[in-house]
């Protein structure tokens, strides 16, 4: 826990000793940015450079490729499109086009931050202009975004979780956890997004949750992650159904992960052998 971090949960701490719903509103307020925007890193620069770029309401977007086999790539939080580098990299070598953007509040998106609404609305943007996605890959935040957006309609023949989680309530529980609130001030923070951000719906936190799907999901976590506590593969898998299968990783953390060679190679080599393509001969399947 950081200094400023620990500043922070003691003052909202005494705003809710006097009244929770004032440090419920201040606290929503916190939740809602990211605070930092990531930035392009040189090992993704060149990768980030040869993308053809497009900005679609505010929202910057995307692809690699000729057009053929469309994969789309979804970020998470604080994060952004090129931090998936060498995913692209091996996709492309493999004959897939990936897709990706830069979600609200993110990376070179200039709109302020969204819902998960919004990311249901640009996934789905993608998939009616580049069709449907033999394969899906997520991470952090951006899988229950992902699967959501299955779940709505946009097909994906393939899916892999990376570092994500299943119950969209983990949000203000990893907030408030990591601030200290107590259950009051928690539970203020719930209104006001269930108020200022869902129009007062109460069943968010249910509806916004990973529910069962239909296609084959991989899901890949870290041992010790200190963002995505690794509790949530299980809720996780139970959610999702039969067709979800968990592999477990170590040492990797919750960002790292993304760019382990290993990790690249299963990941693909899962969405190439359940798909029935030719792609998995270029694969190191024993990753």
């Amino acid at each position: 826990m950081t200094q400023m971090t620990t500043a922070v949960g003691a003052g909202l701490r005494a705003i809710g000793a006097v009244s929770p719903r004032l440090a419920g509103r201040v606290a929503f307020e916190l939740w809602r940015r990211p605070m930092a925007r990531g930035q392009v890193r040189s090992s993704e620069r060149a990768v980030y450079e040869s993308a053809r770029i497009e900005v679609v309401d505010g929202i910057v977007t995307y692809a690699w490729g000729d057009g053929q086999r469309p994969v789309l790539l979804v970020h998470g939080w604080r994060s952004r499109a090129s931090r998936y580098a060498g995913f692209i990299t091996r996709l492309l070598e493999l004959g897939y086009s990936p897709i990706s953007y830069d979600g609200p509040g993110h990376g070179d998106t200039t709109r302020p931050m969204g819902t998960i609404l919004d990311h249901q609305r640009i996934i789905t943007r993608l998939a009616a202009r580049y069709g449907d996605f033999e394969g899906l890959i997520a991470h952090s935040l951006g899988v229950p975004f992902a699967l959501y957006a299955v779940r709505q309609g946009v097909v994906a023949g393939k899916i892999v979780s990376i570092s994500g989680f299943a119950e969209f309530g983990y949000l203000v529980d990893k907030f408030g956890a990591e601030l200290g609130l107590g259950t009051k001030v928690k539970n203020s923070l719930r209104r006001e997004i269930e108020r200022q951000l869902f129009g007062s719906d109460p069943e968010i936190w249910t509806k916004y949750s990973v529910g069962a799907g239909d296609a084959d999901l991989l899901v890949i976590h870290n041992d010790v992650d200190d963002v995505v506590d690794p509790s949530q593969v299980a809720v996780l898998l139970a959610s999702y159904g039969p067709q979800a299968r968990f592999s477990p990783k170590t040492g990797l953390g919750h960002g790292r992960i993304l760019s382990d060679p290993a990790v690249i190679e299963e990941a693909l080599a899962f969405l190439a052998i359940h798909s029935g393509s030719d792609v998995a001969e270029g694969l190191d399947l024993s990753a």
